[in-house]
């Protein structure tokens, strides 16, 4: 069995009689940093490649683990290899994808964001053209004045910071933002990789929200803060009327990610 049998680059559905996690299959879990000693049977690899050799490989019984898609599972620091291999090594009798964020995320850059990074840029900066801090609505006055707290300081940083300046709207009708500001977002993504563009394309498509996203990236908010920013209008509603247990646990699974992808992006700097 290979060590990508895991399946660990896809969103795991549960598990139910037609589909069984895959069994423990290693004892060991190691880190090798591509020198030629640091792993019996591992060529060395000092360089990370588009290809998907370099950086630094997880090793299950001394073998690399491999991507769904069949490349090497090759992350670019120590310290996110490291991250990734303890996941590994926190398998029990089976092996669950969904304990395991980091290998998913990473098998993502690797298997599809790597050699697409422009698209996936663009795909960013396109949120920001109908971007979530850009909407606001005309009343309750309480919950105007709550997104003019969360949402005007990102919007003066992005100005100052970036230089994108975007206009705003009431309500759900569409603006079209300047050209020049959706061009600056997407000069901003140009100093990331196929990992950290991973990480912020998960942030961004949680939050609705180009501008959370590099807020965070940039180090102008928290994880956290970007959360609570991106649910001003859904925890205004569950203040007036409350939480059903089924939107609790999506919204629970769904910070679960924005975690693991802020956490990622901590371990690339």
């Amino acid at each position: 069995m290979s060590a990508s049998s895991d399946n660990g680059g896809q969103r795991p559905a549960k598990p139910s009689a037609e589909r069984r996690l895959t069994r423990l299959f290693y004892k060991t879990v190691t880190v090798a940093d591509g020198s030629p000693t640091s792993a019996v049977g591992v060529p060395p690899t000092p360089n990370p490649s588009p290809q998907g050799g370099g950086g630094h490989l997880v090793l299950l019984d001394g073998k690399p683990v491999r991507t769904p898609a069949k490349a090497l599972l090759a992350l670019p620091t120590r310290v996110l290899a490291e991250a990734v291999a303890r996941e590994w090594s926190a398998q029990h009798e089976h092996i669950d994808p969904a304990t395991m964020p980091l290998t998913r995320l990473a098998n993502s850059a690797i298997d599809g964001v790597r050699g697409r990074e422009a698209e996936v840029r663009a795909d960013i900066a396109k949120y920001a053209g109908s971007d979530l801090l850009c909407y606001r609505a005309s009343e309750p006055e309480g919950l105007v004045r709550r997104q003019a707290e969360m949402w005007d300081p990102v919007l003066g940083w992005a100005r100052d910071t970036l230089g994108a300046r975007f206009a705003m709207a009431q309500g759900i009708m569409p603006v079209a933002q300047p050209e020049a500001a959706i061009s600056a977002i997407a000069v901003a993504l140009e100093g990331f990789d196929a990992f950290g563009l991973a990480a912020l394309h998960v942030m961004t498509t949680l939050t609705g929200s180009a501008l959370l996203t590099m807020a965070h990236a940039r180090g102008r908010l928290t994880a956290e803060q970007a959360w609570t920013a991106a649910h001003v209008d859904e925890d205004w509603q569950i203040g007036k009327w409350g939480e059903d247990a089924q939107a609790a646990a999506r919204r629970q699974r769904r910070w679960s990610e924005m975690q693991a992808a802020g956490r990622m992006l901590a371990l690339l700097r």
